[in-house]
């Protein structure tokens, strides 16, 4: 599938087909905090991270997550993915430890995602 970089918006409807053609009900995703944009699409995060740098993004701003369009709001974004290990930065395990980027990568979730 290709990867998408998500720069106005997405339908969770578009997600949720997305998602059954690659892993059944989940879509991962690299959020660059900053530019407030995401990349969809991709077998692995890393490939959705490659993406973002070679378009201007600076790796201390991207973060990987899963989506499932179909769970809860509250429960529809995993923060989870190997890109995000990043000890010499303080992030020491694959989940995004700090809440201040748990709640951008949230933030930039919900505004390019609409229902």
């Amino acid at each position: 599938m290709e990867i998408i970089i998500v720069r106005s918006s997405v339908t969770k409807a578009s997600l949720n087909i997305m998602a059954q053609q690659q892993f059944g009900d989940m879509v991962k995703a690299v959020v660059d905090i900053e530019q407030g944009i995401m990349a969809i699409g991709g077998e692995l995060h890393s490939d959705e991270e490659a993406v973002l740098l070679e378009q201007g993004s600076l790796q201390r701003n991207l973060w990987g997550i899963n989506l499932y369009p179909e769970h809860p709001a509250e429960e529809w974004i995993e923060f989870d993915s190997m890109i995000n290990v990043r000890p010499s930065g303080g992030n020491r395990s694959r989940s995004v430890e700090r809440l201040e980027i748990r709640e951008a990568v949230t933030a930039v979730v919900k505004q390019l995602v609409q229902d």
